[in-house]
């Protein structure tokens, strides 16, 4: 990936999941790396420019990306369907504002390439999700208004593309994401950090929602961080699926949550509590065609996961969270 060196290249959101090892890959590749967060700088890489900014600010954005030659737009809002269903605006508001002077800011400041993170989210129900298909459905009623959101960010660089000739703009559908410094907050965390933070609290009943048949695709941060610089250099524009393109039902990936714990917890399936849509995989010819291909096997990356998550429980809860924080902060 030579198209990174001596390149100067903002990461928003470098302080978390995907940023970090995505921050690492580029400065390997020799970029000069900044990064952009709301979270304490001690997240962030030592050898990297960081700036502590709100997104939201459109002046912010202009500073973010002032001098810069590559965006990879990965900061956003995560949090559970729950946490969707309760906190839609929390969602929605900040992803728009976010998204929109990102680009804006971007394609104002004369960016040479711009990658924007999307979502599985923004897929209607199917049984696998194709690239070109997301737009002869709504989003799943799981994901309503982030789905939206996420595509509105979409829609504003096929916008830009039409009336000033813009086509700097590569999108990137992850699947299922997990990996260290995800986000384990109890009150908001995706399926993976709930149920290792759970198990390594030793939670016994060990309680899960659903009868553990539902179909997800899951990739770590690693794979995806490195699929995002593949896109951005192989990719003259559009969009891709990045995932392992395997389905995983729930049920086999508690077990293998619960088989790296010195005491294996009794499972109980509340089957009284939703289990979201039955299947979600994702379709990775578009993906294949550019060389990539996911090399983190789910029990391998599950294993570093939890062995992350023991070692850093003191930190794991100490990143920004825009559903305990004051959304102007």
């Amino acid at each position: 990936m030579t198209i990174y060196k001596g390149k100067k290249v903002l990461v928003t959101g470098g302080t978390g999941m995907i940023g970090r090892p995505l921050v690492e890959m580029l400065l390997s590749a020799g970029a000069e790396v900044r990064v952009v967060s709301l979270d304490d700088p001690s997240r962030a890489h030592s050898d990297v420019q960081f700036l502590r900014l709100n997104l939201m600010d459109y002046q912010a954005c202009v500073q973010a990306c002032s001098g810069i030659d590559y965006v990879f737009q990965l900061v956003g809002v995560k949090g559970s369907p729950a946490m969707t269903a309760k906190k839609p605006a929390s969602f929605f508001v900040p992803l728009l504002l976010m998204n929109t002077n990102m680009m804006e800011a971007a394609f104002r400041e004369g960016v040479e390439r711009y990658l924007y993170t999307s979502s599985v989210g923004v897929y209607g129900p199917a049984e696998v999700f194709y690239e070109d298909a997301v737009w002869e459905s709504y989003p799943s009623k799981n994901d309503w208004f982030a789905g939206w959101a996420k595509r509105m960010g979409e829609l504003q660089g096929d916008a830009y593309k039409i009336e000033y000739g813009w086509d700097k703009t590569v999108i990137v559908r992850p699947a299922n994401v997990y990996g260290p410094f995800d986000n384990f907050d109890p009150n908001s965390a995706m399926v993976i950090p709930s149920l290792i933070r759970r198990a390594v609290q030793g939670e016994n009943p060990f309680v899960v929602w659903g009868d553990g048949s539902s179909v997800r695709d899951f990739i770590h941060a690693k794979d995806v961080a490195r699929g995002m610089m593949m896109a951005l250099e192989k990719l003259p524009d559009g969009s891709v699926n990045l995932g392992s393109g395997t389905g995983i039902k729930i049920r086999e990936l508690v077990e293998e949550v619960v088989s790296n714990m010195d005491s294996r917890p009794k499972i109980v399936w509340d089957k009284t509590k939703p289990h979201g849509d039955r299947r979600r995989v994702f379709d990775l010819k578009r993906a294949r065609k550019m060389g990539f291909k996911a090399q983190i096997p789910l029990k391998e990356g599950i294993a570093e996961t939890v062995e992350w998550y023991r070692r850093n429980q003191h930190i794991a809860d100490k990143g920004y969270n825009v559903f305990s924080s004051d959304r102007y902060l």
